[in-house]
């Protein structure tokens, strides 16, 4: 009669290996993980009338509902005017990028670089120089193209906007970064916020202005609002870009206006500008904008000087300043803003960013401020000696602080008088620059809005082992276990 001893030592051979088999099996189906394909990159270069901004944003591969869950990474300004000025001067435009180019290459990781896509979207600025000179805008666009096919980044391209799409990106952007899009739940999952509210959007830009908003669904004329589509969910949005009424043009509009009303051609008195200030422009400055051409003098030479001195009269300040908008056109109608155009009543919170947010700071004003507040500020601002501006102003540069004045009394009128703020309503605007470490600015609603046709990754699946070893044991185990079952059946065999 054989030995027990290699049956059962067999045996228990046999259950081990069927035990690690299954374990095996197990731990690679059930423990295998996903891992995601990364962050991919993207840059848009905002060409604004008065400098262009370099932003790099990012987002997980996957994406969220088509669309990308995007934040800023870098933001770089660059050095001299918007790309408008270089008229005649195409090649200059690509050149000033040249700093900005090499400080994005630095935050990108190289490996990315030829698939991170790049755009440059211009606004008012290059509106008006198309507007003014067909050729001469095509030109400073083409240098910039031709400038980025020498780089390493994806360019997609050079293009004017509209200011209808510039007034949605800039919605777009502020309701993104204050979460009225997605935010995360108690399983740290993006979710559609319940019953959250949007926000207004209010842009001041340099050449143009836009005002944003969802209006109520009542009352609303045809073809007056745009289709956003956004994380699976469809927004309608009121927008409208007013050309020729951004901080630089309206003010360049106002010293016309100055001029033409003075005795002199070469020298007037200003108003929103402090006491003991005096500042000369040429003719080209004042009058060499398609938004001021039509007030160009008889003697009018782009060379010749024109002596402004300011008087500091706020008063006379703002009541010279409602000339500027063209109220009358909208007598008598309550869904019109002003020059004849269209607008819903204004409703729920608002952000206003760029140029608002900026003359509000140099007040000593930001986030949510009252009417009376803000009037006060102007008031006690424009009263003060120009020798005394540097000491209110904490960041004091001359070109932006001799303006301060006149912008807070331009805002007065464009959101009162023009968009129909009342006290109430304007107590609910938030003047501010950046929601987190991130800018509101058009450019984030642009990136966000291209990453619905940027296709999403594959999610990458680790196993806990790599397929050689897994079959690797499994054979092995499998072996083992056909040996066992071999001796064990031999050995059942023999002992009958």
């Amino acid at each position: 009669m054989p030995s027990k001893t290699p049956v059962v030592v067999a045996f228990l051979f046999l259950l081990i290996s069927i035990a690690v088999i299954m374990a095996i099996a197990f731990v690679q189906i059930h423990k295998k993980e996903v891992l995601s394909p990364g962050l991919k990159h993207g840059i848009v270069l905002d060409a604004g009338s008065s400098r262009t901004t370099v932003y790099v944003y990012q987002w997980p591969s996957e994406k969220e509902n088509n669309t990308g869950v995007v934040t800023q990474t870098f933001k770089c300004n660059v050095k001299g005017p918007g790309i408008s000025s270089y008229a005649n001067n195409p090649d200059g435009a690509a050149k000033s990028l040249e700093d900005c180019t090499n400080k994005v290459k630095e935050k990108i990781p190289y490996r990315q670089h030829n698939s991170t896509p790049a755009y440059l979207g211009a606004t008012a600025g290059m509106r008006l120089l198309r507007s003014q000179n067909e050729s001469a805008a095509e030109g400073v666009l083409t240098s910039i193209q031709t400038y980025f096919t020498h780089q390493s980044f994806d360019f997609r391209g050079a293009q004017i906007m509209t200011g209808q799409e510039e007034g949605v990106y800039g919605w777009i952007t502020a309701n993104y970064l204050m979460g009225n899009f997605l935010e995360k739940n108690i399983w740290r999952a993006w979710v559609h916020p319940h019953g959250a509210e949007t926000t207004g959007a209010l842009d001041l830009g340099g050449a143009s202005t836009q005002i944003s908003f969802i209006p109520e669904e009542s009352g609303q004329s045809p073809n007056t609002t745009t289709e956003v589509l956004l994380y699976g969910y469809q927004y309608n949005v009121y927008t409208h870009s007013f050309q020729c009424y951004g901080r630089d043009e309206a003010e360049k509009r106002f010293l016309a206006l100055l001029v033409k009303t003075s005795t002199s051609t070469t020298s007037a008195e200003n108003p929103c500008y402090h006491q003991n200030y005096a500042v000369n422009f040429t003719m080209k400055h004042t009058f060499g904008s398609l938004c001021t051409a039509h007030f160009r003098p008889a003697n009018y030479h782009p060379d010749h000087i024109i002596t402004f001195r300011g008087t500091g009269n706020p008063a006379l300040c703002r009541d010279k300043m409602a000339s500027l908008f063209n109220i009358s056109a909208c007598t008598d109608r309550e869904d019109c803003s002003f020059d004849g155009v269209y607008q819903p009543k204004v409703k729920g919170k608002f952000s206003a960013f760029s140029g608002f947010y900026y003359t509000a700071h140099a007040l000593n004003l930001t986030g949510y401020f009252s009417l009376a507040d803000f009037n006060s500020s102007v008031w006690s601002f424009c009263l003060q000696n120009w020798n005394r501006v540097p000491l209110v102003v904490a960041k004091f540069e001359e070109k932006y602080a001799r303006s301060y004045c006149f912008s807070a009394n331009y805002i007065y009128h464009l959101l009162v008088r023009g968009y129909k703020f009342d006290a109430d309503a304007w107590s609910k605007i938030q003047f501010q620059k950046e929601v987190g470490n991130s800018s509101i600015a058009w450019s984030l609603g642009y990136m966000l809005n291209l990453t619905n046709m940027i296709p999403a990754e594959s999610k990458l699946v680790q196993m806990p082992m790599s397929p050689s070893v897994f079959a690797g044991l499994l054979f092995l185990f499998t072996a083992l276990s056909v040996l066992c079952l071999v001796f064990l059946v031999i050995s059942l065999i023999r002992a009958c």
